[in-house]
């Protein structure tokens, strides 16, 4: 979903997003995938994104199981997992997943000031690991990932984690 008119990201995401398929409810799901619709980890107890997924139930349940092994799994802390999948929304524009990922940022342990220098593509109050992150995703998000960027990353991450990254900031593009 991109309710911003195209218009970008930075500074905060504004604007009207609107589904373009129907929000199924909990109780329309049949009672195996009423689960895949909540969320322990945000204030909206109820997904939208999952809501709208959940039109086609096989779906969101592959959906849920790949963001779950991304999450989980992907050799990077909470907050660098936040900062790369924030990045990736501030270049591309999502205010979907910019609201989201603000709330679920804030849990566990960005700053709002912290957030707004995503927005801005500021990387000056992040330490050198957290630059190179953000610089990444920021670089995959556009599809441009130089060599010279590329082995910038792995110097500070092995190559699990590296895989990681890649993988969050493109299955958020």
């Amino acid at each position: 979903e991109r309710g911003d008119g195209g218009k970008e990201c930075r500074g905060g995401c504004r604007g009207r997003t609107m589904a373009r398929v129907p929000y199924l409810d909990r109780d329309d799901l049949d009672p195996e995938y009423r689960d895949l619709v909540e969320s322990t980890l945000q204030s909206e107890k109820t997904l939208k994104l999952d809501r709208a997924v959940g039109n086609r139930r096989e779906v969101l349940h592959g959906f849920r199981e790949f963001f779950g092994a991304l999450w989980n799994h992907s050799g990077l802390t909470d907050r660098q997992r936040e900062l790369t999948i924030l990045t990736v929304a501030s270049e591309v524009a999502s205010e979907y997943e910019w609201q989201q990922h603000t709330r679920v940022g804030s849990g566990v342990g960005l700053s709002a000031a912290e957030i707004a220098a995503i927005a801005r593509d500021d990387r000056s109050r992040f330490d050198d690991d957290e630059q190179i992150l953000m610089a990444y995703a920021r670089a995959a998000a556009r599809g441009r990932v130089t060599d010279e960027l590329h082995a910038e990353l792995s110097e500070r991450f092995d190559d699990r984690t590296v895989v990681g990254v890649a993988t969050i900031a493109s299955s958020y593009v």
